[in-house]
């Protein structure tokens, strides 16, 4: 498979690798990007790639909590110039309301606003404002307490980031302090019980190769019982506080865990939301031609 400047630049953006690294990396996985990174990471010269941090549309994420139910809804627009336009502010605004009363995405589309399907009011906002935007995604949370946040507000309960975190017990302001953590650290999952088997069986793979190949160029290596029984392990349970919500340090007091900070405050989180501008997305918006010349002079 031919390596394009293209996919250097992702792998490079998503990894933080060096360019002929990254070149290196595609080279040797035949172009499949995951196990670019996997390959890279064994070789410890890359961190684990998050699949949220390649951020390219624009719009606003809009959040909403009614009745003990919390909803995040995602608008997309062409430009970010967009975001920033009033009607579109109130477009964001009228369908997170709706999604209040909506059980998913595609009931969302169809719902009644204003007299028309949402679906309908999206386009004709479409001819409106002159760009054109996708309605892509809708969650929901339910809860004894539910407390939404929003990171670069643009309006009141709509910005870049939504957080919407659901408690059992009595909620004092930690549940609002929880959902700030989650923006800013960007968990995986609320738990390791909860996290996506095929995610923690990739960390192992990785971790038990980068722990071999590290052992095998130490002066004095270690019997193999000791990578399985005690590195590895050990490198999983910090995967796991870094990658889980109750595991991570609390931003608000990094001395104890978010699972900590709970147990104190004699409540329960069941579960959360984080909703980012454009995650997932991507779309080509620069010239690589130096990068090329770069990568064929290598």
């Amino acid at each position: 498979m031919t390596v394009t400047a293209q996919m250097v630049k992702e792998l490079r953006d998503s990894t933080g690798a060096g360019m002929m690294d990254a070149k290196k990396a595609l080279v040797e996985m035949n172009g499949d990007m995951e196990a670019a990174v996997d390959w890279l990471r064994t070789k410890g010269l890359a961190k684990a790639a998050k699949k949220a941090g390649r951020v390219a549309a624009e719009g606003l994420v809009g959040v909403a909590v009614s009745a003990g139910r919390g909803v995040a809804v995602e608008l997309n627009s062409e430009t970010d110039f967009v975001g920033k336009n009033a009607d579109f502010q109130r477009l964001v605004h009228d369908i997170t309301r709706t999604a209040l009363r909506s059980a998913d995405l595609a009931a969302l589309k169809t719902a009644d606003l204003n007299g028309q399907p949402v679906d309908t009011v999206v386009g004709e906002a479409i001819a409106t404002i002159g760009e054109n935007m996708t309605l892509r995604r809708m969650a929901s949370i339910e809860g004894d307490h539910v407390a939404a946040y929003v990171h670069n507000a643009a309006a009141d309960g709509m910005g870049k980031i939504g957080v919407l975190v659901s408690i059992t017990g009595s909620d004092h302001g930690l549940a609002r302090q929880i959902a700030m953590h989650i923006a800013a650290a960007s968990p995986l999952a609320l738990s390791e019980a909860s996290l996506d088997p095929a995610v923690v069986e990739r960390e192992r793979m990785v971790q038990t190769q980068k722990a071999r190949e590290e052992n095998a160029a130490s002066a004095k290596p270690k019997p193999d019982a000791v990578i399985e029984n005690n590195i590895i392990p050990g490198r999983m349970k910090k995967f796991f506080e870094e990658n889980t919500l109750l595991g991570q340090k609390f931003v608000v007091n990094p001395d104890i865990s978010v699972g900590q900070a709970a147990k104190e405050a004699g409540v329960v989180v069941t579960g959360f939301v984080r909703m980012a501008v454009g995650e997932g997305v991507e779309k080509e918006k620069e010239d690589f031609a130096a990068e090329v010349a770069r990568m064929v002079q290598g």
